[in-house]
């Protein structure tokens, strides 16, 4: 199965996002191999420096080292995947600005949703930062489920047991990116925080 074949935006209704920049993971991938989903904010600016581009790319690198970080012997995404892993993003769009408004999170939910009806055998949601966690909440709120996040920050919520269709959802922090290596305290929550939904989900 590739996602990216099977989720698409006809329309483009958002107006702070980059519609050239719309990306869903294009990967061929067996979908019923993949236990916990792990869902960032937006594709990158630059198509190279996607969670699964070639070389070297800036999502991945962090993303990898993360992984490191919560104790896991990865070298590359396909090493990601294999631990039946999968990646991608809240919002198909990149960001035009330093922010995504919430209808554009909102209305991009319907893509996520989709997206994660792929997976039928998903046991846990790693939800990495506030956009992945308002868009799982506005699948919810449109489906007339309960949040499956409650408000408050990050730092107070994050080890709460939440649950989501059937799988445990944990929120925290932003792994892609350049502030990734800044943020040192965030950096060590979310070791935690991978580690926790893989020992949960058994990988």
């Amino acid at each position: 199965m590739r996602p990216g074949r099977l989720i698409r935006c006809d329309t483009f209704p958002c107006g702070d996002v980059r519609h050239d920049r719309f990306e869903v993971p294009s990967i061929s991938i067996d979908a019923e191999a993949i236990s916990v989903i792990m869902v960032s904010e937006v594709p990158p600016p630059d198509p190279s420096d996607g969670y699964y581009a070639r070389g070297d790319p800036l999502f991945a690198r962090t993303t990898l080292q993360a992984f490191r970080d919560a104790g896991r012997d990865v070298q590359g995404m396909r090493d990601v995947v294999a631990l039946g892993v999968y990646l991608t993003t809240a919002v198909k769009c990149a960001k035009q600005g330093s922010s995504v408004s919430a209808p554009t999170i909102a209305s991009c939910s319907v893509l996520l949703e989709r997206e994660l009806g792929l997976f039928p055998n998903t046991r846990a949601l790693l939800l990495m930062g506030d956009v992945a966690i308002k868009a799982v909440n506005a699948i919810a709120r449109r489906s007339g489920e309960p949040r499956a996040i409650p408000a408050g920050s990050t730092y107070k919520i994050r080890g709460g047991d939440f649950r989501f269709r059937g799988a445990r959802v944990f929120p925290s922090y932003l792994q892609a990116g350049p502030a990734f290596f800044i943020e040192t305290s965030k950096r060590r929550m979310i070791a935690e925080d991978i580690d926790a939904a893989l020992r949960f989900a058994d990988v």
